[in-house]
């Protein structure tokens, strides 16, 4: 093979799911780059693949690495880029890595592989056809009470990752944000031996989590259902907020077209009906 940085996707738990194509890989690369080197070469050694040599790309050692990596393949290596489960740059080190090989004009592959991700989303039940991953929830302070907001009013499935000690307090934030009533699947220890699925409101995962909180998680939360279209009388209300506020006749309808996401040709009428 000539020079190449592959990304490789490894099993998230069931050793069955490495693909034939991802044993080929790791087996012909000169080099892999890791999270851990003790979990890859376990790795390694559980599906037969001879142990090459291994460096450590964490979130610690990512940046440093870069250079170096990007030289071997530019010498003509195959560099292989495997996280400790799933796709690597998918809340896992990589995403750095790959960009510098593409602005260096390197060639890039990747072998798809299992996430977490997706296997949470399709069985949670909840709508696939359009979604969004937020990753990790920031850990406090506005940021997380900001990602919080995004979640609450985001019309589409949201997927995320939570730590075992956070889950409980995540789960509470996001039904004091969303409402309890909001649908959720809560998934754990997926493809391994204690994998379980659960379905339910916001509110009733807050007591299920206290029990469960272990493995790894993935939390799927159901979109915003869409707001109510303003009435007449509504949007004549705002008309007058806006008038008596000092606006023009436009800039009034203006501002309230665009707040209530309706037709400027209807709110321009009930404002000469008003």
């Amino acid at each position: 093979m000539s020079g190449k940085l592959v990304l490789v996707g490894t099993p998230i738990g069931n050793l069955g799911d490495l693909s034939p194509r991802a044993v080929e890989v790791l087996t012909v690369a000169d080099l892999i780059a890791c999270e851990d080197t003790r979990r890859t070469g376990r790795l390694l050694q559980l599906t037969g693949i001879p142990k090459t040599k291994l460096v450590t790309v964490n979130d610690h050692t990512e940046f440093d690495e870069i250079e170096r990596l990007l030289g071997e393949v530019a010498a003509g290596r195959v560099v292989a880029l495997v996280s400790d489960a799933g796709m690597p740059a998918i809340s896992d080190p990589g995403e750095r890595l790959v960009a510098a090989a593409a602005d260096a004009g390197l060639q890039i592959d990747v072998v798809p592989g299992p996430t977490a991700m997706t296997s949470a989303l399709v069985l949670s039940g909840l709508p696939s056809v359009r979604f969004c991953f937020e990753g990790f929830l920031p850990r406090k302070g506005r940021d997380r009470t900001e990602r919080l907001a995004v979640v609450a009013n985001e019309p589409r499935t949201t997927v995320l990752y939570e730590a075992p000690h956070r889950l409980v307090r995540t789960l509470t934030d996001l039904a004091e944000a969303c409402g309890g009533g909001r649908k959720v699947a809560v998934a754990r220890e997926l493809t391994k031996m204690h994998e379980e699925m659960w379905r339910g409101t916001l509110d009733d995962a807050v007591v299920w989590a206290a029990d469960h909180a272990l493995g790894e998680l993935v939390l799927v939360v159901a979109g915003a259902s869409p707001a109510a279209a303003a009435t007449d009388a509504e949007l004549q209300a705002a008309l007058s907020v806006e008038l008596e506020a000092g606006a023009t006749r436009r800039d009034a309808v203006d501002a309230v077209t665009e707040a209530f996401s309706v037709s400027r040709r209807h709110v321009y009428q009930l404002m000469l009906d008003l």
